[in-house]
């Protein structure tokens, strides 16, 4: 099966990222990318404007985080309501109940759809997350449309 696939490169603080060796016109990250229908996204509290973690709350990074996936969704010709897998990588398990509840909260403002039809979802509670300043990671598998 031959799928088209379209990156979108990722941009901290107006810098594409790249790593050091390779030349900023072939990035090696993506903010997204889109095979046929399916869309995969990964997002983290970073603020894509400043390049800077948004904040060391929760709830304010899942608003960042969200907002991101969000962007990466508009950007592929699609809208947060098309998502359909998430899979939440979070620091402390005891976060959970606070986690999803901003999520809720989130979608209730910006996708409406997905508060009656939440996509399929996994939560993880790794050993670290990418960076020590992320209370929450997000991966995220969505559709250009249902």
């Amino acid at each position: 099966m031959d799928w088209e696939v379209t990156q979108y490169p990722e941009y901290w603080g107006g810098k594409k990222l790249a790593y050091p060796h390779v030349p900023p016109e072939a990035p090696k990250f993506s903010r997204s990318a889109v095979a046929g229908n399916l869309i995969f996204h990964s997002s983290v509290g970073r603020n894509m404007k400043t390049g800077e973690v948004a904040s060391n709350v929760l709830e304010e990074q899942m608003v960042v985080t969200l907002d991101g996936v969000r962007t990466a969704m508009e950007e592929a010709g699609s809208s947060l309501n098309n998502v359909i897998k998430t899979i939440m990588l979070l620091r402390d398990v005891r976060d959970y109940p606070r986690m999803r509840k901003s999520e809720l909260e989130y979608y209730q403002k910006h996708a409406p759809f997905l508060v009656d039809n939440p996509p399929a979802s996994t939560f993880i509670q790794p050993a670290a997350l990418a960076s020590p300043e992320y209370l929450i990671e997000m991966d995220v598998v969505g559709v250009t449309s249902r």
